[in-house]
């Protein structure tokens, strides 16, 4: 049967469907969308037992505590290292440190190496994406000409370039220290050795403007704070408060200034748009007795590798888009921050480099049956020998080939290798494998000869 020809209307009117249809509209929610703000807040030597939602009995938390309310609390979070420099260099880039050469302890005042500028960081990441970036705090990834944060991919900094004790002013004076601790703008100094009570709140207080300017559009805020990292200081305003002694005071500053950022995205109305990440570098520096930290129920602390050393206190919050008051009991390392945080903001990472982080979106979301893909996590030593390995529920330190079973003893207090040795066995060798094929294919770190500001008093 023939089909009567239509009329120049409806023809006109049909073409224009025509022509409609294969164009890719947006749909009135995909205007709407966009990137998710993120907020990585970045303490440094904090312990897993040093918030009250982890269970510390004297320290007050409410502001993170409250996060975790509204959001997820991850007790199986690793970093890569159990100090400063790589712990660092794993989270900004998705990588072992050894994978990026930043395996060999931390960068100090006089050395010329740094995260090498050819490393792809979380900043340049989002900012390929149309992120405003910004680092406040302690960058510690090198300090000479190209190592400093305006070359890796953030749009602003200020802080320090290295731990708040390398400094003059912490040193004896008999010791004859000849480094000064500098506070940048950029690449610019604006004080040399600044007063370290105010530290905390200048962070957040710059962090807090880089978000007034910048809340109409995606913005990444990495907030790595210097305490408590001894030498420890707490402002006036916090001085004195907390049954815990300077430390609690330390602490709880903190928590005050994390519940200031979270106030500033309720008032700019984009709180539920923002990812924020509240984590600490390593474990707590125990030899400094009060004035360090607690791991809690776990052994150890900063430079080790028991759990105490490289399991952290960890919060993710984004309401609306992950569960509230949630507890993720799943394997989650920092170096899964890179790749998370790029597949929710619709980055694409290069297939060509080799990254050891994966997405754990459902994890963080909590989905049924959900399962950590870190299948085997290595631990590394203070100055980047491989140290042990996990996998499933089990942890071999290599040296004296101890064995723990991490969910029947979370203390780490009855090593059982005399009744698994073939399983020894096989995870020894399993560390290994990993090891070697990430030293076969390691990037190097950066050295640079130039300064760009004389640390030398």
């Amino acid at each position: 049967m023939r089909h009567p020809r239509p009329n120049s209307s409806a023809r006109l009117l049909a073409g224009l469907s025509a022509v409609l249809a294969g164009m890719v509209l947006p749909t009135a929610s995909a205007q709407e969308w966009r990137p998710p703000n993120v907020v990585i807040v970045f303490t440094d030597d904090q312990g897993y037992g040093d918030l009250s939602c982890q269970g510390h009995p004297t320290l007050h938390t409410p502001h993170l505590d409250a996060l975790a309310t509204r959001g997820v609390k991850l007790t199986q979070f690793y970093v890569a290292a159990p100090l400063c420099s790589p712990s660092r260099a794993a989270l900004l880039t998705g990588c072992y440190p050894k994978r990026v050469g930043m395996h060999r302890h931390v960068v100090f005042p006089g050395d010329d190496r740094g995260l090498a500028p050819s490393e792809v960081t979380l900043a340049e990441v989002l900012r390929a994406r149309g992120y405003a970036t910004a680092c406040f705090g302690k960058w510690h990834l090198g300090h000479r000409r190209g190592l400093l944060p305006t070359d890796q991919g953030f749009d602003e900094f200020f802080g320090v370039p290295y731990s708040n004790d390398m400094a003059q002013q912490h040193r004896r004076p008999d010791n004859d220290y000849p480094f000064r601790l500098p506070l940048l703008h950029g690449t610019e100094v604006v004080e040399w050795e600044p007063d370290q009570r105010l530290l905390t709140r200048r962070y957040t207080d710059a962090a807090i403007a880089f978000i007034e300017a910048h809340h109409d559009r995606p913005f990444f805020v990495y907030l790595p704070h210097s305490m408590p990292h001894i030498p420890i200081y707490a402002s006036d305003e916090f001085a004195g408060r907390s049954p815990r002694g300077l430390y609690g005071d330390v602490i709880e500053e903190i928590d005050a200034n994390v519940g200031r950022l979270v106030a500033t995205l309720d008032r700019l109305g984009v709180r539920d748009d923002t990812l924020l990440i509240f984590t600490s570098d390593n474990g707590p520096w125990l030899q400094f007795g009060e004035n360090g930290g607690s791991a809690g129920p776990l052994r150890g602390g900063k430079g080790t590798n028991w759990e105490g050393g490289q399991r952290e206190p960890a919060i993710a919050s984004w309401p609306g888009t992950l569960p509230e008051g949630a507890v993720c009991r799943e394997v989650v390392t920092s170096m899964d921050l890179l790749p998370t945080i790029a597949a929710w903001a619709g980055a694409a990472l290069d297939p060509e480099r080799t990254i050891d982080g994966h997405d754990v979106r459902a994890l963080l979301r909590c989905e049924p049956g959900a399962q950590s893909p870190t299948d085997a996590f290595l631990y590394y030593a203070s100055r980047g020998e491989l140290a042990g390995i996990r996998r499933g529920a089990w942890k071999l330190l290599l040296e004296p080939g101890e064995l723990y079973h991490l969910e029947h003893d979370i203390g780490e207090q009855r090593d059982v290798a005399a009744r698994h040795p073939e399983l020894c066995a096989e995870l020894r060798a399993l560390a290994l494998e990993r090891d070697a094929a990430i030293t076969a294919a390691a990037r190097p770190e950066a050295h640079v000869e130039e300064l760009v500001f004389d640390p030398r008093k």
